[in-house]
């Protein structure tokens, strides 16, 4: 079984607005039009089994509505192989939300797996009460956190999740299965891999692995791609954290999902790693029906 575990969708008739404007402001080209459409598309060409959508709340006016949405989109069937497939999305919270702790009750009761959190987008430190609380509540309903975790290619020089903040989080915060995106902190890759090793926390593999090609003007002007993780350092955090901590994602539409597999597939690691890391590891922390 595949498992996508990180990626964005967003409703046809704003889907082009809105992947147009974080394409501006990243500076970085789509591999879909950012709807459920091309990413069930993109899943078939991959051979991806269930892929999970993050949306995110940028203020804190969206949150039920998302929320919503999100149990909407969810999407199981069988394929045309017998086997259990299709999307799922997580809910949203924002830290500046009033009732964040009856609407965390009501994305649990809508059947939502987890949240999506972006300390960035939000403006607040990771470590900060506001979602202390939220990861506090997130754990007694067993709901999956998923963070955006250290810089973001839009926002150069802004970091509201630094590894010090998780630590703080982890540390403050009650048992809760938190899950930090692109390989525990996008660009902060050493101080992930020496502070946050023993925290129990997950780590996923998008936008993480290889080079990052600036969209013309990008704000990471180089000559050259942009270098992301190398296979040595990125095989060294599988040690360290364990391969039972990591799970494949794409970010899609930003990542394209046949690409990205392929990267992780060719990395040198043993058969039962590569099942754990491309689905294993997330097919236990959702608790996907089997067939």
């Amino acid at each position: 079984m595949i498992i996508d575990i990180h990626t964005h969708t967003f409703p046809d008739k704003i889907a082009k607005n809105a992947v147009d404007k974080l394409q501006s402001a990243s500076h970085t080209a789509p591999f879909t039009d950012g709807t459920n459409g091309a990413l069930k598309a993109s899943m078939k060409r991959a051979g991806i089994d269930y892929s999970i959508i993050l949306p995110v709340a940028t203020n804190p006016g969206q949150v039920v509505k998302i929320n919503t949405r999100a149990a909407e989109q969810n999407q199981i069937g069988l394929d045309q192989n017998h086997h259990l497939s299709g999307v799922l999305s997580f809910g949203c919270m924002h830290p500046d939300f009033p009732d964040w702790h009856s609407e965390l009750s009501r994305i649990a009761a809508l059947g939502l797996k987890g949240v999506k959190l972006h300390p960035i987008y939000q403006n607040t430190d990771f470590d900060d009460l506001k979602y202390i609380r939220i990861l506090n509540r997130a754990g007694e309903l067993n709901l999956i956190v998923l963070i955006h975790a250290g810089l973001d290619v839009g926002y150069p020089g802004i970091i509201h999740a630094s590894p010090e903040m998780i630590c703080h989080a982890v540390r403050d915060a009650g048992p809760v299965k938190l899950i930090l995106a692109h390989m525990g902190g996008w660009r902060d890759w050493n101080q992930v891999e020496e502070i946050l090793p023993d925290t129990g926390v997950y780590l996923d593999t998008s936008f993480s692995l290889g080079y990052m090609t600036p969209n013309g003007d990008g704000y990471y002007q180089t000559r050259e791609d942009l270098k992301l993780l190398d296979e040595i350092q990125f095989i060294r955090m599988i040690r360290r954290f364990g391969a039972d901590k990591i799970l494949f994602g794409t970010d899609s539409p930003w990542g394209d999902q046949a690409r990205e597999l392929q990267k992780i597939r060719a990395l040198p690691l043993t058969k039962s790693e590569q099942d754990a890391i491309t689905g294993g590891n997330a097919a236990k922390l959702l608790d996907l029906p089997k067939i």
